[in-house]
Order: C-alpha cells, then structure tokens, then sequence
C-alpha cells in the first residue's frame, strides 16, 4: 500500500496510508470515572465524527475472545513451560471470573489493579475486566513501596489482584506500602487513608494475612451475580471508554497513568496482525511483562486468528530455549538486544536448523539489526517504532521490506494512522530525511493521563498530534527513520526511567542536597541511571549508601548504579547543565 504525503509530492513530513480501518459509524462519547478534559484530543475527536452512543461490539476485546473462542475453541491460547489454556477456558474462565467481579460489588467502571508477574491468571484477569466493564490497572511488577503508594492513591484503585510468587512478594510489597491494609474490618474492607477507594485486595496465591481475600473466596462471588446481570452488563460497554491504564514515566516526578480505550487496542491488534501476515498456524514466542504494551498487543494480535502466545513467568533464556524448540515457535519477539544476544549465543540454540522461526521482532541500531541478520540469516528481522501512549505500537517494518529497510527504518506507519516529522522550534513540517519530532495521529491514541489534564495538553495538541518527544525522520517513501530522545527520559533495559522521579527520591536523603540523574552507557542494558549528588557539609555518606538507600524503594532498573559527589555543578544561567554531567560519564568511559 502506497504512502502519500498531504503537502505535496516533495514533502513527506506527513504520511498517511490510505486504507483507513474505520468503518463509517458514528457514535456519542459517555463520560468515564478516568476520564479526563482534553482540549486537543476532544477536538480531534470531534473533527472525525468519534463520539457515538453505538456500544459497536466489533472493536471489543471481550468480543475479540468469544469470537475466537468460538471459531477455535481448542486451539491453544496461552503457552507456558508448565500450563496451557486453550481458548475456550480463557473465554470461560474469564467470564467467571468476571461475573464473580459483578457479584463482588464492582461496577462498570471501577479500577481493578493487577500485580503479578506472567502466568495465566493475568490474561485471563484482563479480560475478566474487559467483560465486566471495569478498567484493568496493569501496575508494573517492579514497582516498589513508593510507586505502589503512588499508583494506589492516584488511579484510584478500588480491587487489587496480587501475586505472592516465592521470590517475588508483590502480597507483602503492597502490604508495605499501604500497611492499614492488615487493619480490615469483619467484612474483609479496610480503610486506607493513602487509597480512598480501595475495597478488597484479592491474592492469587497463599498469604495469611489480614485484610487480605483469598482467591477461593473471591471466585465464591460468581454465584452472586445473575445470568441477567452478567448479561446487562456487557450491553453497558463502549469500545471508545477507557479500559486500561498503564504506567509510563515522562517528565514528571511519578509515572502516569496511560489511559487506553478497548478501540484503540483492538484495531491496533489488528493493523499489526495485518501488517506482518499473522495466521492460525503462528506460534509467537514472547517473554516481556504483561504489564507492558510489548507484551499485550503482540498478544491480541494472534487471536484474530487463533494464533497462540508461548510465554514465561519471565525471561529465562534456558526455558525459553526448550520452548522455542519444542512449541516450534513461528515468530520470535524478544524486543530487546540483550534477550536477542542470550538466543542467539546460547548453545541450545541451532540456528541453522530452526527453520520453523520465519519472524523476529528487535529493536537497537541499524548495525545491532543487521549483525542479528548476519547471525540468523534464515529468519526474517522486523523492527517497530511505538510506545504506550500509541496502544503500543504505531509503525512495524514489512516482512517484504528489503534488507535495509528492516535495519535501517521502522517501517511504515500502520495502515489508517498518519505520521508527521515537525522541526520542534518553529512548528514546520519537515522534508524527506529530515529530521524533527515524531508525531502520531490516528485511531490507536491514547486517552489521556489519568487525572493529569495539563499533561495531556501538553503532549496532544488542537489537530489532535501526539507529540512524541522522540527525533526521528520520514524516508522518501515514508518509513519510520528513529534518532534518538529529545526528552530526558532514559531507557534502561527497555524500561523508562523519569529522572525526576529518581531525583525526588534521593532528595529526600538527609544528607543529600541536591541530586541530579543522567544516563550512563550500558553495553548490555544501552543506559543505566547516573546520580550527581551534591551532599550537606561533613556528611559521611559513600556511593553503596546511596544504592542501598534506593534499594527496596524505587524498582530496581531505576536506581542508580553510577553515584558520583560533587561540590558544585556545571550550570547555565537558571539552571544544571546534564549535558556537562553526561559528557564527563563520556569522558570516564573513554579514559577507562
């Protein structure tokens, strides 16, 4: 499908494919306990006839399940080392748990958080929320005493679904950081001051503690909720409100909750599903978090089809080795260099015989792509260009792309979303190859930050433009050219890092008095968090402290692994220079 430019023939700063995957309905926008006020995303909405009463169950989720349910009911969803659903038990199992949801107390609309690492449980939650009508807060798994304090008060959770894995006590963890948990009252409620709204916190797994309800307990409810209700209530959904929130940093102090429609996923399900030629046969292995769009949409993009997704409780390249082999993986979506480096480097791993492997999704430099290619020469190698706020994915290089089209570009955006490359200064739209700011428009937008109006504003402008934040150029034939950050925002490990927020956390330090976080190069994570601290006269504090201070506090992945001390910063007229601090970490790395 042929890209053309709305400016003329010379000019691709903006591209649109022309097959749209609207389908000509209108409908009117209900209000949402999550949503929020936004100028330029109304508008925007506004100017595409989006706002309809039609519950239009075409782009449902639920729908998206039953349908597959129905057309392959015992082909294999959900793939694990140990366990497996088929997908008329996912269908199943999610409408129980959905009903015992109805029955429990929680209506349309209610946020329910999820905190658990991978495992069945987890999808078949999802769509137990997306069947009950409530909205899924998917926290990540990595979060720490402060993110979950935060996460709890600001989106306003009113359940809570933890896992308490042997090594991974999320149970206790949430118990930290809202400890009048433990203070319930007969009825299993308790009263959180820090969390409002919090009614009941459910374990997946065994945890003897009080103000804690035992899964057993919770699936007891189903019995509560009539066939009529159930029923009732799937008439109440509409595919345009929200019905996810995920957590992504920006440039404020605390991650936001990114607020996704049922639409906006669906149809971006489908335009990956599309783009790369998905079918009934495809066996996607992938090891990322669920609390991750990288994890999701890949997902949803096989049941269109009856696809099925092999998957871990988290990366273990030795596992995942076994599963590749044995499930005969189709496609591979290890996303990240370090993953793709621990296959292709490991010894189980034949790649001269593993003919069965025909996609492989990465990201990473053009030569970090290209070496993949030299490695695995049987497979073909595609690269994406997304992020949350865009229902995880916006563009994705075509399998027929050439050689280095796929390690050199994105690809082109999916069919029905437009692309436009804008100089970040003046506001002009930017010529082939050259570059600017990546902005999106089209139907997989987000819904805006939970209860931050200001931020959205900020990021979506009166045409209804995502602003990215991230350089990045068009091709002559509109592929996706990505250089780099224009924000602060690091990525560590693929993970997002707000410095802010790290920043906030080390001031309150007794001994620190100014902090300030950069990047540092990393070969095998690209970045990890720098801190530049600024201590109080006298102060006996050394760089393990620091680490140790964060340790337990913040996620792992944020808290720094390079602390140097300073006396004084490098500064402009009003404020620190970190392009100083990072060019001394350049210097270090250099000289070392």
């Amino acid at each position: 499908m042929a890209a053309h430019s709305l400016s003329g023939s010379q000019d691709v700063g903006i591209t649109v494919v022309l097959l749209d995957l609207t389908i000509g309905w209108q409908r009117t926008r209900h209000s949402s306990s999550c949503s929020a006020t936004i100028t330029g995303l109304a508008r925007w909405r506004a100017h595409r006839s989006w706002n309809v009463t039609l519950r239009n169950t075409e782009y449902l989720l639920s729908e998206l399940l039953l349908t597959a349910a129905e057309k392959y009911p015992d082909r294999p969803a959900l793939i694990f080392p140990d366990s497996q659903l088929t997908y008329s038990e996912l269908s199943s199992l999610s409408q129980r748990y959905a009903r015992a949801m109805i029955g429990g107390g929680l209506s349309r609309g209610d946020h329910v958080g999820i905190l658990a690492v991978n495992r069945p449980e987890y999808i078949v939650l999802l769509f137990a929320c997306m069947f009950s009508g409530t909205v899924a807060v998917l926290l990540n798994a990595r979060f720490r005493v402060q993110e979950l304090k935060h996460a709890a008060t600001h989106c306003d959770l009113k359940w809570v679904f933890v896992g308490q894995n042997e090594g991974v006590p999320h149970a206790a963890r949430l118990l930290e950081a809202l400890p009048e948990i433990a203070n319930a009252d007969a009825s299993g409620v308790a009263s959180v001051p820090a969390a409002p709204m919090l009614e009941r916190v459910v374990t997946l797994d065994a945890f003897d503690q009080a103000g804690f309800t035992a899964f057993t307990d919770f699936l007891a409810d189903e019995t509560l909720a009539t066939p009529a209700q159930f029923d009732r209530r799937q008439e109440e959904i509409i595919a345009s409100e929200p019905a996810l929130i995920m957590f992504t940093s920006g440039t404020t102090s605390l991650p936001k909750g990114c607020m996704l429609t049922q639409e906006s996923v669906f149809r971006t399900s489908l335009a990956m599903r599309n783009r790369l030629s998905l079918s009934t046969d495809e066996r996607m292995w992938d090891p990322l978090p669920m609390f991750h769009m990288a994890s999701i949409l890949p997902m949803l993009s096989l049941f269109h089809d009856g696809g099925a997704c092999l998957t871990d409780e988290k990366v273990d390249i030795d596992r995942a080795v076994t599963q590749i082999n044995e499930e005969r993986a189709t496609f591979l979506y290890p996303a990240f260099p370090a993953i793709m480096a621990e296959l292709v480097n490991h010894p189980g791993m034949k790649l001269d015989q593993l003919d069965h492997v025909r996609l492989i999704n990465n990201i990473g430099s053009a030569e970090a792509l290209r070496e993949n290619m030299r490695a695995w020469p049987s497979a073909t190698h595609i690269s994406a260009f997304g992020m949350t706020e865009l229902s995880g994915i916006a563009s994705h290089t075509d399998p027929s792309d050439t050689e280095a089209q796929r390690a050199e570009t994105c690809g082109k955006p999916y069919e029905g979303i437009e692309v436009a490359i804008v100089h970040p200064e003046s506001g002009h739209v930017c010529t082939a190859n050259e570059q600017g700011e990546i902005r999106v428009r089209g139907f997989l937008l987000f819904d805006g930050y939970y209860k931050q109006p200001e931020e959205t504003a900020r990021v979506i402008d009166d045409q209804g433009w995502f602003h990215t934040g991230d350089l990045g150029s068009l091709d002559p034939e509109g592929r996706i050219r990505f250089h780099g950050r224009i924000k602060d925002v690091l990525k560590v490990g693929g993970e997002n890092v707000s410095p802010l927020e790290v920043e906030a956390w080390l001031s309150t330090h007794p001994d620190v008095i100014v902090a300030q976080v950069v990047g540092a190069p990393d070969d095998r994570l690209d970045e990890v968090v720098a801190a530049f601290i600024q201590l109080n006269p006298g102060a006996s504090v050394n760089a393990q402290d620091i680490v140790d201070y964060c340790e337990g506090q913040i996620a792992s992945f944020k808290v720094p692994r390079v602390v140097r001390f300073v006396n004084e910063w490098p500064m402009s007229a009003t404020k620190i220079q970190k392009s100083a601090l990072r060019e001394q970490l350049l210097a270090e790395t250099k000289i070392g």
